[in-house]
């Protein structure tokens, strides 16, 4: 068990067995399922963990409590890799009070049939307190960052503030390494990226009071730089505005012509002197991974096989993650191919045309197969334009 300090006590857990966060993220470092208690007066237990490994939270929450009984249990958000353990808290420890958003209430019966919750639940939302003695904890509403249900709580006194899935990151704590950007980013873009606005409007709330050290649910406890440099970095991913210069060049082959393609380009735009240029395999690479990267640039470059008179599927399920996370204010390009029917650049121009504020730079590339004279010409071309 971890001291934050000697009031608040990290007992949360590392899940090095799991293979895919939510069923679709690989996490080959692992993940974290961050839970807190305050020892005070009265002893709060901030959100619980996954199932997965609950014997081992129980114990670290048995060491903690070192004999007295806690008070109230908060839940900050009811996905179940924090919050699997409710009942059973309830159950073991009969004078502990749930202390959740009305949202949460709502979905308490939705994971917990049958369990009786009558007298056991103190609702709070925006601007409520809880006092523990020493500690009191001040309540932010954070609906839809990433969950509806979702509240944050600031402690007056340490100025910490428990930011629920914000600010989370894939990885186990026992793997972490200095670079917390970069599995952030990846968590961020394809968790909590649609949600921009919703996360804006929490951040506002940040800058209105002192918070100095930042404990999320996933991921590192934030303090000094690497706080400062996270709530940098949230204000830009939020706000759907490029972190770095670069373009991406995303492409989705079958018979390794339309690879060809991509990768020319990539090597035009370097030789005319693009600072980044990133290519990737739709078909090979970690499609989260891909969407960090689009995320990241200004500049997308789609290039894919014609597929049943459509696009080739992993380009469609592409631009499909993009859709459904708001993706916005980027440039793109098309790449398409067809041996005989040329359908690829048709369907992705009707699906980048969807997303807000995207400008599609031409010519599109149409090529028929393998790449020809014709098509370096107009790769140069377009090249220029990007450029």
């Amino acid at each position: 068990m971890n001291m934050m300090n000697d009031t608040i006590k990290y007992i949360g857990v590392d899940d090095l067995d799991i293979d895919l966060f939510e069923s679709q993220y690989v996490v080959p470092e692992g993940m974290s399922y961050n839970s807190f208690l305050i020892d005070d007066e009265k002893i709060a237990v901030l959100d619980t963990a996954d199932r997965r490994k609950g014997e081992e939270w129980k114990a670290n929450l048995t060491a903690a409590l070192n004999g007295r009984q806690p008070d109230y249990l908060v839940v900050h958000h009811m996905e179940p890799d924090h919050s699997a353990l409710i009942a059973w808290m309830l159950e073991t420890y009969p004078g502990v009070q749930l202390v959740c958003s009305a949202q949460a209430v709502k979905m308490l019966t939705n994971f917990f049939e049958g369990v009786d919750f009558t007298g056991r639940i103190t609702t709070v939302k925006e601007g409520d307190t809880l006092s523990l003695g020493k500690h009191t904890l001040q309540f932010i509403g954070a609906a839809m960052v990433h969950w509806p249900e979702v509240i944050m709580s600031y402690d007056t006194t340490d100025k910490v503030l428990f930011s629920a899935d914000g600010f989370g990151k894939f990885g186990a704590l026992v793997n972490e390494t200095d670079d917390w950007a970069c599995e952030a980013r990846r968590y961020y873009f394809n968790i909590c990226g649609k949600y921009g606005s919703q996360v804006q409007s929490v951040m506002k709330k940040m800058a209105a009071i002192d918070v100095q050290t930042i404990c999320p649910l996933h991921g590192p406890v934030l303090k000094g730089e690497a706080l400062a440099e996270a709530v940098k970095l949230y204000d830009t991913w939020s706000k759907y505005e490029p972190e770095s210069e670069g373009i991406l060049i995303a492409y989705a082959s079958i018979h390794g012509g339309t690879a060809a393609a991509a990768e020319r380009l990539g090597a035009i735009l370097r030789e005319k002197g693009a600072k980044k240029v990133v290519v990737s395999d739709l078909s090979r690479e970690d499609m989260a991974e891909v969407i960090e990267d689009a995320f990241r640039y200004p500049t997308v470059v789609v290039a894919a096989s014609s597929y049943d008179a459509g696009v080739f599927p992993v380009m469609h399920d592409f631009l499909y993650h993009l859709q459904i996370k708001n993706y916005q204010k980027r440039k793109f390009a098309i790449i398409e191919n067809g041996s005989w029917a040329p359908s690829a650049g048709k369907v992705m121009r009707t699906m980048i045309e969807a997303m807000k504020d995207c400008e599609i730079v031409e010519p599109m590339v149409s090529i028929r197969s393998r790449m020809k004279a014709a098509d370096e010409a107009l790769l140069e071309q377009l090249a220029d334009n990007l450029v």
